[in-house]
């Protein structure tokens, strides 16, 4: 049982055709949705019409804005800001203590993602270690580039709601020589289509970009394995949603049209 979504150009075009197609769904939810975006830092900021739109709609009913979302994956102002690998060191000396709301959880998969904990030992930092790893030319691994979020110690339990949903990253060198790149695969538990999935597209698309960039290879496609994918509602209706669609769909076809 799978829902495939044709691969898009962008993170906008992702998550609307997504969204579409999901929605579309009996009971507006699927299972083991898979998107893929050929460009993941495309379309992936503010300036896009489409996303302001989102954002808006998110700020407006009391909603995590865009950015707060995309910064639990990857702190992309903190990167410009201070450099790698200083600004794992300014995250976790200066944000995290600001934004832990309990030991097990504290909301950032940047955490998981650079502080695994091992049994002897600092915690691991996966992300710079796959850095690293694709700096050094003795390294001749293609497909042994992982991160892991999940933590059965920490998050198994009776609760259905919150906890992590993003459960684990695979990274792949695809190419040869100077045309390597590197392409990743997202595993999501549970996915909140419209309050999450746009931000989440951003912030694995600027994950991905820095792996890239400080890895010394091209940037490669993103695809997202939703396990369970639901157009979610709350403080918001099915009326308010088709009216956010609505505007959606006529920024970007504004976008189109001037281009």
């Amino acid at each position: 049982m799978y829902l495939p979504v044709p691969s898009q150009p962008d993170c906008v075009s992702a998550w609307r055709e997504a969204v579409r197609l999901v929605d579309g769904a009996a009971g507006h939810q699927a299972y083991n949705v898979i998107i893929d975006v050929a460009d993941p830092s495309a379309r992936a900021n503010l300036a896009d019409p489409v996303v302001a739109e989102v954002d808006a709609f998110l700020a407006g009913r009391g909603k995590k804005p865009i950015e707060t979302v995309a910064n639990t994956i990857f702190p992309a102002a903190l990167y410009h800001r201070h450099g790698a690998p200083l600004f794992f060191d300014r995250f976790r000396d200066n944000v995290l203590p600001k934004v832990r709301l309990k030991e097990a959880w504290s909301g950032y998969y940047f955490e998981r993602m650079m502080q695994l904990p091992q049994l002897n030992g600092p915690p691991i930092n996966q992300i710079w270690g796959i850095v690293e790893r694709l700096r050094n030319p003795k390294v001749r691994a293609l497909n042994k580039f992982e991160l892991s979020i999940f933590d059965p110690v920490r998050d198994v339990n009776d609760s259905p709601y919150g906890g992590q949903c993003l459960s684990f990253a695979s990274l792949k060198l695809i190419g040869k020589g100077q045309q390597r790149r590197i392409a990743m695969t997202a595993f999501y538990r549970n996915h909140f289509y419209i309050e999450k999935l746009l931000g989440n597209l951003i912030g694995l698309g600027r994950l991905q970009s820095f792996i890239a960039k400080e890895g010394g290879v091209g940037l490669g496609p993103l695809t997202i394995v939703s396990t369970h994918a639901e157009i979610d509602t709350g403080k918001w209706n099915r009326c308010d949603l088709q009216q956010l669609f609505a505007r959606c769909d006529q920024a970007s076809a504004q976008l189109l049209a001037a281009a």
